[in-house]
């Protein structure tokens, strides 16, 4: 939250009204509107010159040639921190998402179901980021037979955790080969936390494999793809739901605005870094603009909140979508989401 500006509570009043105004319809708002609709009793020349001010100090604008003002980032900013009273969800929508919750008990449907109701609720397009554990510590691993060059993998962690990855290989494997490789990976990384595990194979994986036996080199390249490779090449780690949604935005609507959003959808490793900084905040985080530091998010916000389970911050999931988004409404849906699925995954 940045230091409140020193405003008249008149100006704070006109700009409050001139932000949900504009949120609500995306037309340029004019004095003679503001005097109409903020209640106070004064004239449209007095609304002019807060208006002037206001612009002044850079919280709002005026469109092209047009006579009316809309908000710029700084007032949303100040909107947002401010003047914004957020309201708690409807009593029936929220029973709606605790509903949806609780029919599931797979942990990767919960995390789907949540990035689903995130857009279909706010009309944006969702973000959840699946539950990490860098101190969760590794008790055991082990290799099953599925089909030909097909393994399951089974990780267990030592609070109890279960993951499983279905991994192809380059040959097939006798069940003895792969008990025999996974006492090797046990007894050689059991113990040891999973980013500690995933640091020893990348160096694992630079040695020359002439030099291994083969059970290492088979345990190696099976926990390689359980360890550092990502499921999808890339979007392990980020789950985005409702993308189309944005493609009703008219501030987005620009072709060129869409590739570089779709784009950062595609590579994700900004959209994370900027979810991690909510992760580390504990609370709900709005990026506007160009608050988020990356260009194709110029013309977005995001709405971001951590996740815990049994007391502790383990993922993030928030909304991406324009500047002007209904806060009033995407913000409680995107703190109780948070709240709901950390339940779930924790039941």
């Amino acid at each position: 939250m940045n230091d409140k500006p020193n405003l008249s509570e008149r100006a704070e009043v006109l700009l409050k009204s001139l932000v949900e105004r504009y949120i609500n319809d995306g037309q340029p708002v004019s004095s003679r509107t503001l005097a109409r609709e903020a209640g106070l009793d004064v004239s449209p020349a007095t609304v002019r010159n807060v208006m002037a001010d206001l612009e002044d100090m850079g919280f709002i604008k005026a469109p092209h040639t047009s006579a009316g003002r809309v908000p710029t980032p700084r007032g949303y900013r100040v909107f947002v921190d401010y003047l914004l009273k957020v309201r708690p969800m409807d009593t029936r929508a929220l029973r709606a998402i605790e509903h949806r919750f609780s029919s599931i008990r797979d942990p990767q449907q919960v995390l789907a179901t949540a990035g689903d109701l995130l857009s279909q609720i706010t009309h944006l397009a969702g973000m959840v980021t699946p539950p990490r554990r860098p101190d969760a510590g590794l008790r055991q691993l082990e290799f099953l037979n599925l089909a030909r060059n097909r393994i399951l993998a089974i990780l267990v962690t030592d609070d109890g955790r279960v993951q499983n990855r279905v991994i192809n290989t380059e040959r097939s494997y006798a069940p003895g080969e792969l008990v025999e490789a996974a006492n090797y990976f046990n007894e050689k990384y059991a113990g040891r936390t999973l980013e500690e595990v995933r640091r020893s194979l990348l160096v694992d994986l630079e040695r020359d494999t002439a030099e291994m036996h083969r059970t290492m080199v088979a345990a190696t390249e099976m926990a390689r793809q359980v360890f550092v490779e990502p499921e999808d090449g890339g979007g392990g780690d980020l789950m985005v739901s409702g993308e189309r949604n944005l493609f009703d935005v008219p501030e987005l609507c620009d072709v060129n605005k869409l590739r570089q959003l779709f784009d950062a959808f595609k590579a994700k490793q900004d959209l994370l870094h900027l979810l991690d900084k909510s992760m580390r905040a504990r609370r709900v985080q709005i990026f506007i603009g160009d608050e988020s530091g990356y260009e194709m998010l110029t013309d977005c916000s995001v709405v971001a909140a951590p996740y815990e389970v049994d007391g502790r911050v383990v993922g993030t999931l928030g909304v991406i979508g324009p500047v002007r988004m209904s806060y009033e409404e995407v913000i409680p849906v995107v703190d109780v989401t948070a709240r709901l699925l950390g339940s779930a995954l924790r039941g």
